[in-house]
């Protein structure tokens, strides 16, 4: 994986006026003037960054977030599947109804992600694209995404809309176990 470690670049002069004396010195102090970037490893990246020490990143250059790599992916849920993985599930399933332009749904990911590990073998996690599959969401009465519902037997038991802190999630979860 790369690395890329940043540092400021510093240097400039400016002058100090005693508080006492009220005469003037000249100080050497820090200026804040960007960044500059120091190669550290071998970089993946899909822009033009240039590395040599004392180089900035140019204007064209970007820099790739690679974290969706190690979230875990909790599993899409169809209008074809819907039956056999939540509605004859024996255990408690916990549904994110959610759509890829939604910015609070992208907030909340990381959590369900938590939540299908922490509860992994007690509970099922799935989630529905609403755009993918309107019909689930209409079924539901779904208006506002993100919706988490939790299932229990086949049957509707709890529903939290919005970005919720995880203890939110979790409390409405232990009841159901």
């Amino acid at each position: 994986m790369a690395s890329v470690t940043f540092s400021p670049i510093t240097a400039s002069s400016s002058s100090l006026v005693s508080p006492v004396s009220g005469s003037r010195r000249s100080a050497r102090l820090p200026e804040f003037r960007g960044l500059k970037m120091r190669r550290t490893s071998p970089v993946r990246s899909f822009g033009l960054i240039k590395t040599s020490p004392n180089s900035r990143v140019s204007r064209g250059a970007r820099i790739v977030c690679e974290a969706q790599d190690t979230a875990v992916d909790v599993p899409s849920v169809t209008d074809k599947t819907w039956q056999s993985l939540v509605l004859e599930s024996e255990l408690p399933v916990l549904v994110e109804f959610w759509a890829p332009w939604c910015g609070p749904c992208r907030m909340i990911h990381p959590v369900i992600d938590e939540l299908s590990k922490q509860y992994a073998g007690k509970l099922k996690c799935y989630k529905v694209n609403t755009d993918e599959s309107p019909s689930i969401a209409t079924q539901y009465g779904i208006r506002s995404i993100p919706t988490v519902i939790i299932f229990k037997n086949g049957q509707k038991k709890d529903a939290i809309i919005g970005a919720v802190p995880k203890s939110t999630l979790t409390t409405s979860i232990e009841k159901f176990l």
